[in-house]
């Protein structure tokens, strides 16, 4: 954690998608909303390309994917879906650049993360990447190449942002437990090792050049010392589905420096509560845990539980304001 002990995350952010499909509208909410802390917005109401999976097949280097009737499937050549995701991604990034002109602090940008690709792309005979030892390593290797990519242009469109890649590992635990199904749905790949799991991740963490990397999961029991392990500098869940059986993990990873970016506020439609209490969990955990109050601040991010793509607009830009509202709350009464 050391390479990231000068930089310092933003108080509240989103997970990623939005809904709608304006770039330039998405972006004007999460700018106006998130002041010190914007991430750039997925749009998967577009259709196919702007969905997670096939907007980060759009950036693999060397290999391509098309859409088939069961989902992305690699083949031998960039197609109309691969340029349709290139062209989206573009789109938003073009948005993005103009409405966060002179911008300097953090900002999140969001890829698929290796094992979540695995699980979700097939190979050409049908079966996911997740099965093929060979092709799970291609693939990381693929995705390392076009992240780093991605990330410099985004760093040379936005030259005061510091970058923060935020990778979706949704479906990490189930790789882990051997819970994929396969392609005929009567059985399961088989578990992946967990140390063979850490390994692919630290080698695309070390992607942003020394910068911070945060995995995202929604699913429950989050693997938060397997990810610390593989050196992210911050967690991010749906804090709902959180257990008294986390908080020995939790309490370690806060005391490690790890970066929690807790997942408060529902991400559809739902009435609000007042932002002190929706960090009232929050705040029963660090007391359970014997932590310092005053850490609050200094090691949580607020966001919605997941993304917002199935919120309405409205409910959107509100959500992202009452996490700015409840992170407030909570540096300013941390007890």
């Amino acid at each position: 954690m050391s390479e990231n002990s000068e930089f310092r995350f933003g108080s509240a952010t989103g997970v990623g998608s939005m809904p709608g499909g304006d770039a330039r509208e998405a972006v004007k909410t999460v700018v106006g909303s998130l002041d010190d802390f914007p991430f750039l917005a997925e749009l998967p109401a577009r259709g196919p390309g702007a969905d997670m999976i096939g907007r980060t097949a759009g950036m693999l280097v060397e290999l391509y994917a098309r859409v088939e009737p069961s989902g992305w499937r690699l083949g031998d050549r960039p197609g109309r879906d691969t340029r349709r995701a290139t062209s989206w991604l573009g789109e938003d990034l073009d948005a993005l650049e103009e409405f966060t002109q002179g911008y300097e602090g953090p900002l999140k940008v969001q890829a698929v993360g290796p094992w979540t690709l695995a699980a979700a792309l097939e190979l050409r005979n049908g079966e996911s990447v997740l099965s093929d030892q060979g092709a799970r390593r291609d693939l990381a290797g693929s995705l390392a190449e076009g992240l780093r990519v991605h990330l410099d242009d985004v760093r040379r469109r936005i030259p005061g942002a510091q970058i923060v890649l935020q990778l979706d590992e949704p479906s990490l635990v189930a790789v882990l437990r051997g819970q994929v199904p396969t392609a005929s749905g009567y059985r399961t790949h088989r578990a992946v090792d967990r140390q063979i799991a850490e390994a692919t991740l630290r080698d695309v963490v070390g992607v942003n050049g020394g910068g911070p990397v945060v995995v995202h999961t929604c699913a429950p029991d989050v693997p938060f010392a397997l990810l610390r392990r593989a050196g992210v500098a911050g967690i991010s869940f749906d804090f709902s589905l959180l257990t008294e059986r986390d908080d020995d993990a939790i309490g370690e990873a806060v005391e490690g420096g790890t970066r929690l970016l807790a997942g408060v506020i529902p991400g559809v439609d739902v009435p609000l509560s007042d932002p002190a209490g929706s960090v009232m969990g929050v705040r029963t955990l660090w007391h359970r845990l014997g932590l310092r109050p005053g850490l609050l601040a200094e090691a949580v991010t607020l966001t919605p539980s997941c993304g917002l793509a199935g919120a309405s607009p409205d409910f959107a830009r509100r959500a992202l304001a009452h996490c700015v509202r409840a992170a407030r709350s909570l540096a300013d009464n941390p007890e």
